[in-house]
């Protein structure tokens, strides 16, 4: 069968692809922890579903209009007014099927054949993909251990050129779990103040997961407002993975581009999943701090676990879930059958030998790493280090 050239383009997630091989390895009765997925083990807040319960009782099963329901993005400007002092309008606001759709809207609706994106690496899969899907040009911007994989002023103004259209990053960041002080977002906004035409996005999914204080949003910088991309969901700070509801807070005419594009793709967002995202939304947030709080004792628990393990150089995570160690002192080493040749390799061989299962850091743009999930029980946490180590011992 001859197929599409796009799909030469890019390639399977490689967070998706460690999912689908530790299923694999499941079904033929092997156990495998996973610390590979970005999914919260905990169960949707209560009130949360309860308000889905009512929409299917009161019949919200028909067609939703292609943005979201008018009170849904009232919702979500009321959030950003509380959360982050940002005022928006529901003019402003398209609602998606996650914020992966967000993204993909928002690429396509801004990029041409060769324009150029800039990422900071290390950065969320996804980013690369879709700036390929639309035929643009990933420009990486190092991030560098010694600075939280956080880029600096003068790397961001080294990186934009005449064909700079795009910027985007994540804070907290997947998969370091770097966070931004609202001064370092001050330093880089005065650089993009500088280019006009160079447009933000700000990955803001796991705004509620930091370990440091406040999130701090480059929005807040009202000179940029007009040129930023706020994309944000449920699934990691409602644990609403399932649920597939993700938006943006953006320019009206860059909403109206993106409604276009999903009307074809998508069309509306689930009717349920609105009416729940509503009461999410403006109920207040216990439950998903409460969460955070359990993300902590992990986070604690994971430090002492990799301090046992010789040979893995980590930044301690502000943010989101993940570790994300160096682990090259491992590379060349090999257990008399496998060789371990790069990040790729141990995340295999961690999988097949030691029966947990990560991400090679090669699919976040730094191939000196692997991201660790710690959104899984303490109990299958410790385990998951117990193999990893044992694992690594056996490499000579």
């Amino acid at each position: 069968m001859q197929l599409s050239s796009l799909l030469q383009r890019f390639s399977e997630p490689e967070t998706l692809r460690m999912a689908r091989l530790g299923r694999e390895l499941r079904a033929k009765g092997i156990d495998i922890i996973d610390l590979s997925l970005g999914e919260p083990d905990f169960d949707t807040p209560e009130h949360i579903k309860e308000a889905a319960k009512k929409a299917i009782d009161e019949n919200w099963s028909h067609y939703t209009p292609v943005g979201g329901y008018l009170e849904l993005k009232e919702a979500v400007c009321t959030k950003l007014k509380r959360d982050n002092n940002l005022d928006y309008k529901p003019e402003n606001i398209v609602v998606s099927t996650g914020a992966k759709q967000s993204l993909a809207n928002v690429i396509l609706s801004i990029i041409n054949k060769g324009d150029e994106v800039i990422v900071p690496t290390p950065f969320w899969v996804t980013y690369a993909a879709l700036v390929q899907i639309g035929e643009g040009e990933v420009v990486l911007i190092p991030g560098k251990i010694e600075n939280e994989y956080k880029i600096t002023p003068a790397q961001l103004e080294d990186a934009i050129t005449p064909k700079t259209r795009l910027f985007i990053f994540s804070s907290p960041c997947n998969p370091s779990g770097s966070v931004y002080s609202k001064e370092e977002l001050k330093q880089l906004a005065s650089v993009f103040e500088k280019h006009p035409d160079v447009y933000i996005i700000s990955d803001e999914i796991y705004e509620y997961i930091n370990f440091v204080g406040g999130h701090e949003s480059i929005a807040q910088f009202g000179f940029l407002k007009d040129r930023i991309i706020i994309v944000n969901g449920l699934s990691k700070g409602f644990a609403m993975t399932g649920w597939r509801l993700g938006y943006i807070a953006a320019p009206a005419e860059l909403v109206k581009a993106c409604e276009k594009l999903q009307g074809q793709f998508t069309s509306g967002t689930n009717a349920i999943t609105q009416r729940a995202a509503i009461t999410a939304l403006t109920s207040d947030l216990s439950a998903s701090f409460a969460m955070t709080k359990e993300f902590e004792k992990r986070r604690a628990r994971v430090k002492e676990l990799m301090a046992e393990i010789p040979g893995l150089r980590c930044t301690d995570p502000a943010g989101a879930f993940y570790v994300f160690p160096e682990v090259n002192d491992y590379y060349g080493k090999k257990d008399g059958e496998n060789v371990i040749t790069n990040a790729d390799d141990l995340c295999m061989y961690l999988l097949n030998t030691g029966h947990v299962s990560t991400v090679t850091g090669s699919a976040f743009g730094n191939d000196k790493c692997i991201r660790i999930s710690f959104a899984n029980s303490m109990e299958k946490i410790e385990e998951g280090f117990r193999r990893i180590k044992k694992a690594l011992q056996q490499l000579q």
